[in-house]
């Protein structure tokens, strides 16, 4: 087990400058045109995908760091470029990532490729979650899987919703229930090919902020796969499903719930470090600024009321920053989070960047109001981080619930 330090060691701080050059050299520069275009910035990625930061590798590397450090400094230094584009580029992890928890060596090997293509042919996944009617509360979801034993082939019926790159991808990731009595323990996720027939992109939302990421619904009809594309496959799932039964046969269904959130506490630390990247990046032109706007003869920041919402903003940022460090670092090493540390770190660092970002606008006055200086951009985009991956309502439930010793409904 690694110990826990908030010093980055030489590789960490190597990666880190990198990926600070890219996101100041190629991301920034693109960002206010591909916001304003609201679509997926492909040259972008496939620079990216030359470089090797758009790559299974790379996300691997930095998913398996021992420290817990390399997600949340990779992801809150390309957030500090721009948001929306740094969304297009992680955002096939998402689907990369349930594969590996639950693909075998098999489906990991033919389809993770298969996500993110190469620098001359770039792909991209959508891991297909959310519904219409189904969001924060994971036990509504709708979408079906049943099995056709006869043709060894699992029918898929629903609708997804809030998909990132859903209906561009060349492989969705889709996550359906097979057995409805065991709330999110009877869910299963399936692979859906390139091509399938069934599959098609519903609407496409138009959004307040993070503009460069494609969001869609996707509709599946009567979608066909093989019996091969059901992660880690029929037996483990039918062995997965038997000793859910009994458990909630045991407790009542609680530990079922109580299991299932144990997951999200530990995925919700990446979105606190996108949102540490964002307020950053708000606060560096609040501060550039107010050392630079003389008014009255003398600079802005000489004024003690924007010196002090200065201050308060970096002690936000390096205190959201701190509780997303702890958590990641939890998480890696298997810590329990006996206090909801993940949900912690997810609802401070996503409260922080809004209000960062709405005080950056604050100090640049009329300027920041305007699409000429990008903190307007930039508080659009936080917006996202008290919404997904649970809102911040549904982090304070998680926390309060937890302190309490109740069950997490």
């Amino acid at each position: 087990m690694a110990e826990f330090t908030m010093e980055l060691n030489d590789e960490q701080r190597e990666v880190r400058d990198w990926l600070h050059g890219f996101a100041a050299d190629v991301i920034r520069p693109a960002a206010a045109e591909w916001d304003e275009r609201e679509e997926t910035p492909w040259p972008v990625i496939q620079e990216a995908a030359k470089v090797g930061i758009y790559s299974l590798d790379f996300y691997a590397q930095q998913y398996f760091d021992p420290t817990g450090l390399g997600i949340p400094m990779a992801m809150e230094e390309l957030f500090w470029g721009d948001a929306g584009i740094a969304l297009s580029i992680v955002g096939t992890g998402l689907a990369a990532v349930g594969v590996l928890a639950n693909g075998t060596e098999e489906q990991i090997g033919t389809w993770i490729p298969q996500m993110y293509g190469d620098a001359s042919d770039v792909k991209v996944a959508a891991f297909c979650s959310s519904e219409p009617d189904a969001g924060s509360d994971v036990a509504s979801m709708r979408t079906r899987a049943v099995y056709d034993e006869a043709k060894d082939e699992w029918v898929i019926n629903g609708t997804k919703t809030w998909a990132t790159n859903g209906g561009i991808a060349n492989v969705h990731v889709v996550v359906a229930v097979v057995d409805p009595e065991l709330g999110s323990k009877g869910h299963a996720s399936f692979i859906v090919p390139p091509g399938t027939p069934g599959l098609a992109q519903g609407q496409k939302f138009k959004k307040h902020g993070i503009r460069a990421s494609h969001t869609a619904e996707v509709v599946l009809d009567d979608v066909r796969v093989p019996g091969s594309c059901l992660l880690g496959g029929k037996q483990k799932l039918d062995e997965r499903l038997a000793r859910a039964r009994e458990r909630a046969k045991a407790s009542g269904g609680e530990r079922v719930k109580n299991a299932a959130m144990a997951t999200f506490e530990a995925s919700r630390p990446a979105v606190g470090a996108m949102a540490v990247g964002t307020a950053r990046a708000a606060y560096e032109v609040a501060l550039d600024y107010a050392r630079t706007r003389e008014q009255f003869g003398r600079p802005i920041i000489d004024n003690q009321g924007v010196a002090f919402q200065l201050a308060d903003m970096r002690t936000q940022i390096d205190a959201a920053r701190l509780l997303v460090w702890r958590a990641s670092w939890m998480a890696v090493n298997g810590k329990s989070f006996t206090a909801a540390e993940g949900s912690m770190s997810k609802l401070f660092a996503s409260e922080t960047a809004k209000q960062v970002t709405a005080q950056a606008i604050q100090i640049l006055g009329g300027n920041g109001y305007t699409r000429e200086y990008p903190v307007e951009r930039m508080h659009r985009d936080a917006a996202i981080y008290t919404i997904f991956e649970g809102t911040s309502e549904i982090q304070r439930l998680v926390i309060a619930r937890t302190l309490a010793g109740m069950p997490i409904r």
